[in-house]
């Protein structure tokens, strides 16, 4: 269960609550009874692995690609040559 921020309008005093996603959110402060409001802070996230940067999963662009002369040719299917094409018909 999340845990959620709130300060006191009124007095300032800062208190936390954890909560269910579906539970109605605090609204009375219990040291002087004024208006909560929930405090939103940022929140420290770490990506770990591969996949997150946009040069994990993207193909390599033009500015990026080898020299000619050393690139590899990648086809689905190899292609025949002349003399298994005749060796067939």
């Amino acid at each position: 269960m999340p845990t959620y921020q709130y300060r006191c309008t009124a007095c300032g005093k800062e208190l936390e609550a954890v909560q269910k996603f579906s539970d109605p959110a605090l609204t009375t402060c219990p040291a002087c009874s004024g208006d909560l409001r929930k405090v939103y802070s940022a929140v420290g996230v770490v990506f770990k692995g591969s996949g997150f940067y946009a040069t994990d999963s993207r193909r390599s662009t033009s500015a990026s690609k080898p020299a000619s002369g050393s690139e590899t040719k990648t086809d689905s299917a190899p292609a025949k040559s002349t003399e298994t094409a005749k060796a067939a018909s």
